[in-house]
Order: structure tokens, then C-alpha cells, then sequence
């Protein structure tokens, strides 16, 4: 059965499952599909299902109908379809294709670990291993940096204690228990302790990220980052590694069909040095768009 799934910014706001032969979608209540947003016309679009197959049709509507990124007029709608409405993504699932079908993006782009050079991908770990270190210490002079005091507050801490005063001499007796002085104890020094932070205790928290594809055939698959290290691309055009760290996700390019040939992030080339990804990236790889997503 075909399923439009409705989501903004990521979340999923609502699924339909397609059981009529007529669905209209668009801002006003009467639509099968309503999207209740300015940017959507109040009747904005129409699908119409015909057996095991799904047109779409836009309904002469303010701001268009987008397929993939690509405004359309009519369009046979495909599994793994995103239909772009005003703000919002309608996501057209069809489980009556075969396993094997939804697999293909995987199969195509996502590269198994034996069909690379050891040497690439070890050149690829350490890579994101120094990134990821360098990172950390940049973490912890930021944190000793927030807690280090200025110099009159340290001097004022630092300075020994006055001894203390004894008024009276306590006498001891055979059972009574003998007088500790450990009570007091020396003053600790705050810059000793900014220096002394140790991040590797600090829990890690990482959530699963995945890739979603943006263009190309497959717009709107998705792959979960699961593995310490995924290399993805197309051997001999580009292939590009995202390595999981404690720290986070790091990008590293590991070849190309031509030299300095990097992959891009939000445009930019990534140089030989692995980089870090955040939330809602841009990635282009081997002539893929691909968003990046931390949760």
C-alpha cells in the first residue's frame, strides 16, 4: 500500500495511507490532505491512484508543486518520491516495491569496506582520529577558560591560612577518641583544576545521524550512520568516508578520479583534513546531494 508521509523541517507531522482513488491536498478542511500554512493554496495539488500506480497533478496553484526539487505540472509519482508543497515535504512510500528496489541507492553509492584500499581508509581513520582530537582539546581549553579566574581572585584563594588559635588544651583521657586535624583542609586552586579537566569522562550522548539524498534518482532515500566508518561515493569519481566519533560525525575524502578533487560541504571543498558535520550539512559527493542529519 502507498503511504504519503507528512513532515516540516524534519519532523513528521502525519502519514496517510492511500486506500481512496482521489486525495487533494492543500491549506482549506474539505482536502484529504491538509497543510494549514499561508504558502499553501486551498486547493494546491491532487493525486489520483489507478491501480499500482500514482499521478500527481498541480492544481494551478500560487507557489507551485515540486518533485525532487524539480516544479511540476503532472508527474507519475515513484517510490521515494518528495513532493515539496509551500514549506512542507509529503514523502510517497510505495511498499509494493521489491526490497531489492529500496535497496539500490545502498548498492550504488554506500561502498563495502573490502572493495577499498586498507591503506585509504586507515589514511581515512586517522584522518578524523586527529580532527576529532583536535577538537577535544579545543573543548577543554574553552571549559578552563570559562572557570579560570583573574589574578586577584587566584591570589586571594592561593594565599595560606591563618593558624589556627587554640584557647583551651584538651585533655585526653584513656578512652576518649584522640583529636583529628584533618578537618581542615588545604585550599585547592582553581586554575589547577581548570588545568586539570578530563573530558573522557564526560558521557557521551551521541544520537544516530543519517544521510538523506536531495537530488538525483534516488531523492528521499535515507541511511542511517550506524558504523564507526561508511565510505560512500563512486570508486575512480570520488568516495568520501563519515567516520562516528565520540566527539561526533567527520567527513574525510579518501580519492578521487581527479587531483584536489574534494567532496563539498554546504558548498565548500573539504580540503584533505577530515571535517566535522553538523546538523541539517549540505553534502555533495560524486555529483550527490545528500543533507546531513544529527537526529
Amino acid at each position: 500500500m502507498a503511504r504519503l508521509i507528512l513532515s516540516l523541517d524534519n519532523q513528521v507531522l502525519a502519514e496517510y495511507n492511500m486506500t481512496k482513488e482521489r486525495y487533494t491536498v492543500g491549506r482549506l478542511p474539505d482536502n484529504d490532505v491538509r497543510i494549514d500554512n499561508p504558502a499553501v493554496s486551498g486547493h494546491h495539488s491532487l493525486i489520483i491512484n489507478i491501480l499500482n500506480d500514482s499521478f500527481l497533478e498541480d492544481l494551478n496553484s500560487t507557489n507551485g508543486t515540486y518533485v525532487n526539487g524539480k516544479l511540476i505540472k503532472k508527474h507519475a509519482l515513484q517510490h521515494g518520491d518528495v513532493i515539496t508543497i509551500g514549506h512542507h515535504q509529503l514523502r510517497f512510500t510505495d511498499q509494493e516495491v521489491p526490497e531489492a528496489e529500496q535497496d539500490e541507492f545502498e548498492k550504488t553509492m554506500v561502498i563495502p569496506s573490502g572493495q577499498q584500499s586498507a591503506e585509504q581508509l586507515a589514511k581515512a581513520e586517522r584522518a578524523a582520529d586527529a580532527a576529532a582530537a583536535a577538537a577535544a582539546v579545543d573543548i577543554q581549553s574553552e571549559a578552563a577558560a570559562a572557570v579560570r579566574l583573574d589574578p586577584e581572585e587566584a591570589a586571594a584563594l592561593t594565599e595560606a591560612p591563618p593558624p589556627p588559635r587554640h584557647t583551651e588544651t584538651v585533655a585526653q583521657t584513656e578512652t576518649a577518641a584522640p583529636v583529628s586535624h584533618t578537618e581542615t583542609a588545604a585550599p585547592v586552586s582553581h586554575t589547577a583544576t581548570a588545568a586539570g579537566i578530563d573530558l573522557s569522562h564526560v558521557p557521551n550522548a551521541l544520537p544516530l545521524a543519517r544521510l538523506q539524498v536531495l537530488s538525483g534518482a534516488f531523492a528521499g532515500r535515507e541511511l542511517e550512520l550506524t558504523k564507526a566508518l561508511t565510505t560512500l561515493g563512486r570508486p575512480g569519481v570520488q568516495v568520501a568516508a563519515i567516520t562516528r566519533r565520540a566527539e561526533g560525525y567527520y567527513i574525510v575524502h579518501v580519492e578521487s578520479g581527479k587531483e584536489g578533487d574534494y567532496p563539498l560541504v554546504n558548498g565548500q571543498p573539504i580540503g584533505a583534513q577530515a571535517r566535522k558535520l553538523s546538523d541539517n550539512d549540505v553534502v555533495q559527493l560524486a555529483g550527490v546531494k545528500m543533507g546531513f542529519f544529527a537526529s
